[in-house]
């Protein structure tokens, strides 16, 4: 998975002027959580910096899945226009999309647009020919069909959303809110998608690389017990040494079935999913204060500064230092002092 830390739209910025100009593409017999997802996430997001808007093969209205319709207020020409491109789902998944909307999808990507889908809208995206020669996902239960019908895209069934800088997919449903997030967080920084992922009452970051819910049982599994206590004192503990075992012993769990059941839960292993919450914690706060790269590595749990930037470029792709030149927030006080990043 790729992840870019300045604007998505590999012409323009997010966030410095101009509202970033998201157009949803609604399609016949559209998935109405899969469409609603897209408008939820990106109106959350504190200042407006996206501006929305439905769009069809014409302006007005158009059948869902659901047995009702929803008025679009723009057609194809919205393409031209919007920055950022989402394709909801729709049923049934293999109805053919109609050649105009095709050609709309494929004159957008030429034009070095960004293309996103949730759930079977990367059916919409392959048939455009925008998927060829990359790596792209879909609801796991579509995901053969995907892959046979679309020979030249390599689908990978088991990831919860797939970003190929200009081009991202996403699994079904809950899968499209972490595909928004991420969206917002290479956007704008992860501060303003941990607030708007507040706002709408969702995980702050999962990472594209985890599982996708396969059915799958779980020996010893029965009381229903969840680990999101464990996960939330994780979070509040990252500057501290932690271990499978420390993690366990709070979960009241050997290490081993503690280890089982997370991996069951949450889709990754609890030191990939520590990882990956110190990134974030370490993203917020060059964000947000003026800490040193020092002081950021030992509040994240990452420890030294060294240690820092390797992760950062090897999931970022750069440098705390440059991270925090690209978000941070304007009125921050002085945070170069004694970072060296």
């Amino acid at each position: 998975m790729r992840e870019e830390t300045a604007s998505t739209n590999p012409d323009g910025e997010c966030g410095g002027g101009a509202p970033h100009r998201v157009a949803v593409l609604v399609l016949d017999g559209v998935l109405p959580l899969d469409m609603g997802i897209p408008a939820q996430v990106f109106t959350a997001v504190p200042d407006e910096p996206y501006e929305m808007v439905l769009c069809g093969r014409s302006a007005g209205p158009v059948p869902t899945a659901a047995g009702f319709a929803v008025t679009v207020t723009a057609g194809l020409e919205a393409l031209e226009r919007a920055d950022t491109v989402v394709v909801p789902g729709y049923a049934p998944h293999l109805a053919e999309v109609p050649a105009t909307v095709l050609e709309a999808l494929a004159e957008a990507h030429a034009k070095r647009r960004r293309l996103a889908s949730v759930c079977t809208g990367a059916f919409a995206l392959a048939a455009a020919g925008v998927l060829d020669g990359c790596t792209a996902t879909t609801h796991w239960l579509f995901a053969d069909d995907l892959a046979a019908r679309h020979p030249r895209v390599s689908v990978d069934p088991r990831v919860l959303y797939v970003d190929e800088g200009q081009v991202l997919t996403s699994a079904g449903v809950a899968a499209g809110i972490d595909l928004c997030l991420h969206l917002v967080r290479r956007d704008l920084g992860a501060a303003a998608a941990n607030e708007a992922a507040r706002t709408v009452v969702a995980a702050p970051h999962r990472d594209g690389g985890q599982a996708q819910y396969i059915r799958r049982p779980l020996a010893g599994a029965t009381d229903g017990s969840t680990l999101a206590p464990t996960r939330e004192w994780a979070l509040a503990h990252l500057h501290e040494p932690l271990t499978v075992r420390r993690l366990a012993a709070h979960a009241h769990m050997a290490p081993r079935t503690f280890a089982r059941h997370f991996v069951a839960e949450s889709g990754t292993t609890p030191l990939r999913w520590l990882l990956a919450a110190r990134i974030d914690r370490a993203r917020e706060l060059l964000e947000s204060t003026g800490l040193t790269i020092d002081q950021v590595a030992e509040r994240c749990g990452l420890g030294s500064p060294s240690n820092l930037r390797l992760h950062f470029r090897r999931v970022l792709g750069t440098s705390p230092t440059a991270y925090r030149a690209t978000f941070a927030a304007p009125a921050a006080p002085e945070r170069v002092a004694r970072s060296v990043g």
